[in-house]
């Protein structure tokens, strides 16, 4: 029997990452600025690389309890208290996680049973449908237009719920769009994750890149605390995508179920990344500020200049991307992306791979230099004029 065949039904009918994909293109090309890829383009801050090098140094290799230090835990309890409200017990409803990927994926399984529908809010990253699909779930998409600002609203969110509805996943600050959800905007999903007996998981990693107020914890809106799995992590605010250091948040009896999962899945996070998050928490504020003073300041150099070539984008509020409609230009979005590329050099994601109501979009990153981002307005300007 070929090997193929013994491929899982789950593992064959799962696509593989649009955003990587694409980027195959990229490889062996020169002169590219590259929009794509969702990495800030700082280096880790030295004090913290310095104090995890200094942990090594001294032999601290071994593994962590499987929630996590628990240095690092009371430091995230006080953390999500002071900036988010957030009420959480380090000894029982926290996980310190291997990236916040992997507390998407046990958040998911922690909840969801074979036939069980998750609502996921779209646009959104390319792994939240995969990941309720191997966890035996049916992922059901749920539109976040761009009349709306790319928010979720009650009225689209009630027509997908049905009685078999389990789950709802929410990414706000949102990856690809930048949109922002108020206070007053999540008070009427809270009414409806509540009375449809639903469970919410919040992704918040990019919660500290909100420009416009304050961000707001979904846990903290109404009764949600009792029925959320909070997630977020160290990667884009305090520039350690590769320290791999997420955590999740939850009531204590979800929690447990997550820690099962963890516990045998992943044992722990690395510790050399855990000592580095704790660094972050102590001393890595003003370092994590100055970087969303300099994202802020991009944004808005970028998405003006944008708008200025004629190519339509909303303000984003918060993450470090911008996404610009292409409808009018008589191309599909992965033409005109792999057309920008091979005519001009310039990389961003077709928003197509962020679900179908992203179609007709760009995701382009602005966690580059000022130099480049002009420079990619420039060519990109260039390219819709020869189209």
């Amino acid at each position: 029997m070929p090997m193929r065949d013994f491929v899982s039904e789950r593992a064959r009918i799962i696509p593989p990452s649009g955003i990587r994909k694409f980027f195959d293109l990229v490889l062996g090309m020169e002169d590219v600025i590259s929009l794509g890829v969702g990495e800030p383009d700082f280096s880790t801050p030295w004090g913290v690389c310095e104090r995890s090098i200094y942990s090594i140094e001294q032999g601290t290799t071994s593994y962590t309890s499987n929630r996590g230090l628990e240095s690092l835990r009371a430091l995230l309890s006080v953390y999500l208290a002071d900036h988010y409200g957030l009420s959480y017990r380090s000894d029982s409803e926290m996980i310190i996680t291997t990236g916040v990927s992997e507390a998407l994926d046990i958040a998911i399984r922690s909840v969801v049973d074979p036939g069980d529908e998750v609502l996921v809010t779209e646009p959104i990253y390319v792994s939240y449908p995969p990941c309720v699909t191997l966890a035996g779930g049916i992922p059901v998409p749920v539109p976040c237009l761009e009349k709306d600002h790319f928010h979720l609203t009650p009225d689209a969110l009630v027509e997908r719920i049905t009685s078999r509805t389990k789950a709802l996943i929410i990414n706000f600050p949102n990856n690809p769009t930048g949109a922002v959800m108020r206070k007053e905007d999540l008070k009427g999903i809270a009414d409806l994750v509540t009375d449809h007996d639903l469970v919410l998981i919040s992704d918040e990693v990019y919660a500290e890149l909100t420009y416009e107020g304050k961000h707001v914890a979904a846990a903290t809106v109404g009764d949600l605390w009792e029925r959320t799995i909070t997630l977020n992590g160290f990667s884009k605010a305090y520039a350690m995508t590769g320290w791999r250091v997420g955590y999740l948040c939850a009531p204590r009896d979800i929690c447990d179920a997550a820690l099962k999962i963890h516990q045998y899945v992943m044992l722990c996070a690395p510790i050399m990344g855990q000592v580095a998050a704790v660094e972050a928490l102590r001393n890595g504020e003003e370092d994590k500020d100055a970087m969303v003073r300099e994202y802020h300041l991009r944004r808005n150099l970028f998405v003006e200049g944008l708008n200025r070539i004629g190519l339509g984008c909303h303000m984003p509020e918060g993450a470090f991307y911008a996404f610009p409609s292409v409808r009018e230009f008589g191309l599909a979005d992965d033409e005109f992306a792999e057309r920008l590329l091979r005519e001009k050099q310039v990389a961003v994601v077709p928003g197509s791979v962020f679900g179908s109501g992203a179609a007709g979009h760009l995701r382009c990153s602005y966690a580059v230099s000022r130099e480049n981002l002009a420079e990619a307005v420039l060519r990109i300007g260039e390219f819709i004029g020869s189209i």
